[in-house]
């Protein structure tokens, strides 16, 4: 069995839903190496999160910042974990509710992913930073 890391920086990015599978495949050839295998995509940080959702329409992702802020609006008075601002708590619930791993099937050298699925970064804050991303491998 082949085991393969890398850490990937991503740049900072506005709030909002970022297609990243062309960063990650970019980062990360030793994909080609393997034949069968699971890929595993993990941010190092509590205020965004990953998913895997449509990566043809660019109005999924206005629609996913329009629910997320709707679910879990800023300045509610009863959020007592505010230091960084009125989107501090909300992030944080939001990845939460989202996810900050993901599990991707290898198959013949390529992420298994379906026609219209894409890597997402979920940026839940107004000024996140860069976000660190680890990338791990495996398989035959």
């Amino acid at each position: 069995m082949k085991i393969y890391q890398h850490s990937l920086l991503l740049r900072e990015r506005k709030r909002g839903y970022h297609l990243i599978t062309e960063d990650i495949l970019q980062a990360f050839p030793q994909i080609s190496e393997i034949k069968t295998g699971i890929f595993q995509v993990f941010i190092q940080h509590t205020s965004a999160s990953l998913t895997i959702n449509e990566n043809a329409d660019p109005t999924v992702r206005h629609d996913f910042q329009l629910f997320f802020d709707k679910a879990v609006p800023e300045n509610d008075p009863d959020y007592l974990h505010d230091d960084e601002g009125s989107d501090d708590m909300p992030a944080h619930l939001k990845t939460a509710l989202l996810d900050t791993s993901l599990m991707i099937p290898i198959r013949n050298g390529r992420l298994a992913l379906g026609t219209w699925q894409g890597i997402y970064l979920c940026e839940h804050r107004n000024y996140g930073g860069a976000r660190a991303i680890m990338l791990t491998a495996w398989g035959e």
